[in-house]
């Protein structure tokens, strides 16, 4: 059984005949004819009486056309759910995002512009953002830096310097920066290995012949936040993610070298002509251009 058949079948059925179904499929009367003596044949079933002047479907074809009805039905369904998907009337796009800063602008602006698509967000750490997005589970990263891994590509939208942060009450918050050298005597609260943050922070240290050692680590960038803000130690973020917190002091990390985190969109490269992948980074690349698109 072929589906041209199944589709001749169909088509005479319900046109009431071989030449207006013929006209309608564009095809010649014959090659339509052939096709379902064809699907006749195969099956030993009399689907029409072809008489004279017209052609009744008989009490098989009649069962037939039951379920070809459904069938066809359910392929101009997906027909127009595909169109509706490639014109972005509909579908849904999932984000994970090592922090939601990175996605005011974009959001904002993807939403208005696509209203018809659902948006699931959800956070994790660097690792997870890639191990995210490699497991189908998520369809673009949002994340600190461009990852080293395989298959992953994107783009660079902005960059900011990583700041320490301690509590309004902290000695250290009447300092007009703090040197890299002086994190090695104090409490430091750093994020979960797997952290961008963390990492670059450790590997400026090293750079510098320091080695720097957690007093707290906590998972999460709200959980460090809270910690730091009851007295707990130093912590680290973008300067980008700081926000607005009048418990806390953003101090400068002097030198700066090696302390930038960027802010990058990655996804799979085969998926980079998903049509929703791309509209997003397009909205992204175009947030991050225009000022009049920050959130107010």
């Amino acid at each position: 059984m072929r589906y041209a058949q199944l589709r001749a079948f169909h088509h005479v059925a319900i046109c009431g005949g071989f030449s207006r179904a013929a006209a309608v499929l564009n095809l010649t009367q014959p090659a339509l004819s052939d096709q379902v003596r064809q699907l006749e044949q195969a099956y030993d079933l009399l689907l029409f009486d072809r008489g004279h002047r017209q052609v009744t479907v008989t009490a098989a074809g009649e069962d037939l056309l039951r379920i070809t009805r459904r069938m066809f039905e359910a392929e101009q369904e997906a027909g127009e759910y595909l169109s509706q998907n490639r014109s972005l009337r509909t579908g849904h796009l999932r984000i994970m995002a090592d922090a939601p800063h990175h996605l005011l602008r974009s959001l904002a602006a993807f939403r208005a512009r696509y209203p018809g698509v659902r948006i699931t967000l959800s956070s994790g750490n660097s690792d997870q953002v890639v191990a995210a997005l490699k497991s189908y589970a998520a369809d673009v990263g949002v994340m600190g830096a461009m990852p080293d891994a395989a298959g992953l590509t994107g783009t660079i939208l902005s960059a900011a310097p990583i700041v320490a942060f301690v509590s309004r009450d902290s000695p250290l918050a009447r300092r007009q920066d703090l040197p890299l050298a002086e994190l090695v005597n104090q409490p430091l609260v750093l994020r979960e290995a797997g952290s961008k943050t963390r990492a670059k922070l450790l590997a400026a240290a090293r750079a510098a012949g320091l080695t720097l050692r957690p007093a707290i680590e906590a998972e999460g960038r709200e959980a460090v936040r809270e910690i730091v803000a009851a007295g707990g130690g130093v912590g680290f973020v973008s300067r980008a993610e700081f926000g607005s917190d009048t418990r806390l002091v953003a101090l400068p990390l002097t030198p700066p070298d090696g302390l930038t985190m960027e802010e990058a969109v990655v996804y799979l490269d085969q998926r980079r002509e998903v049509r929703v992948i791309r509209a997003f980074l397009d909205m992204a690349l175009a947030a991050e251009s225009d000022p009049a698109m920050a959130p107010g």
